[in-house]
């Protein structure tokens, strides 16, 4: 084991690594903070502003909507008023040029009520 010793070759010593020298801080300048804060502060104004103004059409669509479907409701209800309009007028129009067909081509004429019997099927 001596001999290993003696044949074992000490290596020299290393010089520590320098040190970097540490660069000087540079304060930043307070401008910009200040001027980053205050454009952050705008586009987030800017964005409330924005919203708003999407939530003001949003409401003013759907007040447009209400009344534009009230409107189609109360369509539909005079198109249906009318309907039944047209049909009493035809009828009551009709009456009267059937009864005149009928006594003319026909030589029908209306039943005297007092003529008229009943027949009572209950018994």
């Amino acid at each position: 084991m001596a001999s290993w010793f003696a044949e074992a070759v000490v290596a020299e010593p290393v010089a520590p690594p320098r040190p970097r020298p540490k660069a000087a801080a540079r304060p930043k300048p307070r401008r910009k903070r200040r001027l980053r804060a205050r454009s952050g502060i705008l586009w987030i104004a800017i964005s409330g502003v924005l919203l708003v103004g999407v939530v003001f059409v949003n409401v003013a669509v759907l007040r447009l909507n209400l009344a534009l479907d009230k409107a189609t409701q109360e369509r539909s209800k005079l198109r249906g008023e009318n309907a039944a309009l047209q049909s009493e007028l035809s009828s009551q129009l009709a009456s009267p040029r059937i009864q005149s067909l009928a006594r003319h081509e026909r030589g029908l004429v209306p039943a005297d009520p007092s003529t008229i019997g009943y027949v009572d099927l209950s018994r």
